[in-house]
This record gives structure tokens, C-alpha cells and sequence, in this order.
């Protein structure tokens, strides 16, 4: 019987990856893509890039300029994410099968959630901008509707897992809905929400520098700005500027969770 589920099982991952294969070989064929080419112009960019691409000291001139775009875009991305998880607790609340008044309410709840959460942040960011035009306020709004549709999915899932040991003990004592959410929904999730929060921190200061290519804003367009003049030196030091800053915000929230957690 054993024998039979691993041989079903090395079989339907042998069907798997041939399928994947074959899938990548159609591919190529369609959108002519030459592999070998390919890998051999890989080579040829590395030899570029480190020949062209990293920080001279003439490139430390455009901190002034730098330093600020970073502040804003990390600010940014913090007030958006920040703001979505506010909204995305109460849908949450509304949406979860745990704490939810009824089924009409959780079914619109979830779908408003997988409806954000499916839209891209590209996609937001070019919606928006035909509204709000290539602004600081346009980021924003991307960075909160991209973040509200993850979070709110992600913080009806913690709170799914809550266990009900808990709420029939309230329910038995004749507790309301408010307070079940507040006495056991809410302090048995919250450290779990706390880390997803974070999480989408780190993800929105990545994605916000995109953001910021499309909506001329933040330490995105300061990368966009200078690659398009040709000064690979500036743009290498804008690269190297946001790599150290998503690095020290993944330790400071590493350390949070583990306190958290």
C-alpha cells in the first residue's frame, strides 16, 4: 500500500515537470526566445555592470538629494500600510468565519478583500494616476490599496485560527459580541496580526521604490531620474541606499517579532 502511494506520487511529479517542460518549450517557441543567447548575454551584463554600475566618490554629491527621497518614500510606505491595517481589522472582523454577524456580510467582505488583493500595485499605481496624476498622494494610495487587500485577507486568517476554547467560554458566560472580540479575539491574534503588519512594511518600502518610477515620487524616481541621464554611478548609489534601508527595517522587525511572538 505504501509502495502504491509513493509510486502515484513519484508518478504525479514526474507528469508535473514534463508538463512544465513542455509548457517552457511552447513558450519559447511563440515568443522566439533564443536560451542560448540568452545566457550569453548574462555574462555580458555582469562584465557591464560591475565595469559601469556601483557608487564612485563623485556619485556621494547627490546624498542631500538622496537621503530625503528615502526618508519620504520609508514614511510613506510606513502611513500607508499603517492605515490599510486599520480598515483591514474591521473587515476582517466582519469577514471571519469566527467573529462574523452573518454569512451575507462575511461573503462581501471576503470578496472586497480578494478583489484589492488580486489587483497589482503596478496596476493601482496606473489607475491612479489618472486621477491623481503623478503625485506623492497617488504612492500613497497604491501602497494603502495594495496593502489593505493582503492584510485583510491575511488577518481573517489569524483570526480563523483562533481558538474557540475561548469564545464558548465568554459565550457561556453571556458576553456580547464586542466583548468577545475585545477579551479573547483580539489579544489571542493581535501578536500574529503585529508580524503581517510588519511584514507588509518591508514589502511596501521594496515596492514603493517602483511606485515611485511610475509616479515620479520618492527614492524611486531619484533612481529613475539619474539611470535616464546615463549616471549609472548616482543610480548604483541610490540602488545601494535602499538595499541598507530595507536591511535595517527587516532587523528591526525580526527583533519585534521575536519579542511579539
Amino acid at each position: 500500500m505504501r509502495d502504491d502511494i509513493f509510486t502515484k506520487r513519484r508518478n504525479n511529479n514526474l507528469a508535473f515537470f514534463l508538463v512544465l517542460i513542455v509548457l517552457t518549450v511552447v513558450a519559447m517557441i511563440i515568443t522566439q526566445y533564443d536560451a542560448i543567447k540568452g545566457f550569453t548575454s548574462m555574462a555580458k551584463a555582469l562584465i557591464w555592470g560591475g565595469s559601469n554600475f556601483y557608487p564612485d566618490i563623485k556619485s556621494l554629491r547627490i546624498l542631500p538629494d538622496i537621503l530625503p527621497k528615502l526618508q519620504e518614500t520609508v514614511l510613506m510606505s510606513i502611513a500607508a500600510t499603517t492605515v490599510a491595517s486599520v480598515f483591514a481589522l474591521f473587515l476582517s472582523l466582519v469577514g471571519s468565519r469566527t467573529t462574523r454577524m452573518n454569512s451575507i456580510f462575511s461573503i462581501i467582505s471576503r470578496g472586497i478583500a480578494s478583489i484589492f488583493r488580486n489587483i497589482p500595485l503596478v496596476a493601482w499605481a496606473m489607475v491612479l494616476m489618472m486621477a491623481f496624476s503623478q503625485s506623492s498622494l497617488t504612492g500613497y494610495l497604491a501602497l494603502l490599496f495594495g496593502s489593505f487587500g493582503f492584510l485583510t485577507r491575511a488577518f481573517m486568517e489569524t483570526i480563523d485560527e483562533v481558538s474557540s476554547n475561548s469564545i464558548e467560554a465568554l459565550q457561556a458566560t453571556g458576553a456580547g459580541y464586542f466583548h468577545i472580540i475585545f477579551q479573547a479575539v483580539l489579544p489571542a491574534s493581535m501578536p500574529q496580526m503585529i508580524s503581517w503588519l510588519l511584514f507588509m512594511i518591508e514589502t511596501n518600502i521594496r515596492d514603493a521604490t517602483l511606485v515611485g518610477v511610475l509616479t515620479g515620487t520618492g527614492i524611486g524616481f531619484s533612481f529613475d531620474l539619474y539611470y535616464k541621464r546615463f549616471d549609472y554611478h548616482a543610480a548604483s548609489l541610490v540602488v545601494v541606499f535602499i538595499v541598507i534601508t530595507v536591511i535595517l527595517i527587516e532587523v528591526i522587525s525580526n527583533n519585534i517579532r521575536r519579542v511579539i511572538l
